[in-house]
Order: structure tokens, then sequence, then C-alpha cells
């Protein structure tokens, strides 16, 4: 263990995976409570279609096009969900389906489809650079300034017609929701890929709901067990030399399953 911990690489690739890890678990736990696991798998395609558009226009900063993107998708997918009759899982189904579409078509007018997509798809956590670890830390750091809204957050997650009646601007919190929701998942899909960011907001919170008795709990459980699937996953696929990213979804699978088998509802 210590040998993997003794490599810049590993080191790098360990703190950025566990500040996405706790990124996406503390959003993770509106998406599983409120029923929105879908949300999650929709905005890491948008995502996939939106580094596939930077690619195409050859951005060095694929930031500036993928995130402009993603937002648009999550606020696109609110909007329907609010304003229609359309229930959240078919606009989240149609916002998916479309971005993949987009993310594919961009891909084979840049001519190198399979490169391209097997990175975006799965990241590359391992060729982290000090400028994805600023990038990371810098979501951090944003998602601390919406701590005053948790609380708001979490009434309206039980309670969205009482919150509403509080006269609460549940509406207007669900967009800000949806937009770091985006963030996230556009910074996550540049260190760890469309595939690992879906299950990072959706198993360890589930996990947690299975053992947390209140939410405040279930949040920092979820972090807590984001933080551990990403340490021991890194430090497994180091020593069985096999892909970090599939390695940290089965970490974390094995927790939910253990979790699931050894409590009763």
């Amino acid at each position: 263990m210590l040998e993997a911990l003794s490599t810049p690489f590993m080191q790098r690739a360990i703190v950025a995976g566990v500040l996405v890890a706790l990124l996406a678990s503390y959003y993770g736990v509106f998406v599983v409570q409120r029923g929105m696991s879908f949300m999650g798998d929709g905005l890491a395609h948008a995502a996939f279609g939106g580094v596939a558009l930077a690619l195409l226009l050859g951005s060095e900063h694929y930031l500036f096009v993928a995130l402009p993107f993603t937002v648009a998708v999550a606020v696109g997918i609110h909007f329907v969900q609010q304003r229609t009759r359309i229930s959240g899982d078919t606009a989240i189904g149609i916002f998916f389906a479309t971005s993949m579409a987009l993310g594919i078509i961009f891909l084979a007018l840049k001519k190198t489809y399979t490169a391209d997509a097997f990175s975006i798809l799965f990241g590359d956590i391992l060729a982290i650079q000090t400028g994805d670890l600023i990038l990371a830390s810098a979501a951090v750091v944003a998602s601390l300034g919406t701590l005053p809204l948790w609380g708001r957050w979490a009434y309206a997650t039980f309670d969205r017609e009482l919150a509403q009646a509080d006269r609460l601007r549940v509406e207007r919190d669900d967009y800000i929701l949806a937009v770091f929701l985006a963030i996230t998942v556009v910074v996550a899909v540049k260190i760890v890929g469309v595939v690992l960011i879906a299950a990072l907001l959706v198993i360890p919170p589930a996990t947690a709901r299975l053992i947390a008795p209140t939410f405040i709990k279930m949040t920092f459980v979820s972090m807590l067990l984001g933080f551990v699937s990403i340490v021991i996953g890194m430090i497994g696929a180091w020593h069985f030399d096999v892909p970090p990213g599939p390695a940290i979804i089965l970490v974390q699978s094995t927790m939910f399953f253990f979790t699931a088998l050894s409590t009763r509802r």
C-alpha cells in the first residue's frame, strides 16, 4: 500500500478522486432521496456531449464548452419537468438520448471516435495533472457556498408542498441544485469519466440511506463511503493491475450489497 501511495501520479489520482467523490456524494443524497437517480446518469451523458463538442472545436479548455452545455441540459430538464405535463424521468430520458447522440456525432466529425469516446466514458484518473486538482478544489470551494441552502434543499426534498407553503423559493433552489450538479459532473468527467461519476452520484448515497437514521447523517455517511471507495478502489487497482474506475465501482457495489443484506426494513 505504501508503495502505491508513494508515487506522485497515484497521490494526484487519489486526491482528485476523493475531491470528486466528496462532491458527488454530497449532492447525490438529494438525487437519491428525491428519486432522481436517473438525473445523475442523464447529466453524466450530457457532459459526454459537452466534452465531445469541446474536442470537435479543438478547445484546450473543455470546461468553457462542456460546462455551459451541461448546465443548459440540467436547466432544460428541470424546466420541462416543472412547466409541462412530461414526467421527470421522461424529460431526463429525452435529454439523455439527445446529448449522447450529439456527442457521438461530434466525435464522428472529429474522426477520432474510439479513443476519445473511451477517454470520456471511463476517464483517465491516473493521468491527473495539477490543473485538474485545482479545478476539482475550486468546485469543492464553490460548493461550500451552498451550505446555507442545504437546509432548504433538505426541507423541499421531504415535503415540497410544505416548503412552498412556508414561502421558500423552492423552484429557484431547485435550479441552483441542478446547476451545481452539472458543475460537479463536468469537473468529474475529465477526471473519472461518465460511468464512474454516474455511480458516485448514486451508490454511496443509496448505501448511506440504508444505514443512516437522519438525512444529515445520511449526507455524512455518503461522503465517508465515497472517500473510502476511492482509496480502496485505487489501491486495489494498483495491486491487481486493473483499471481504477471499474475497481472503484465494484468496491461501492460491494459496500451496497453487503449493507443491503445486513440491514432489515
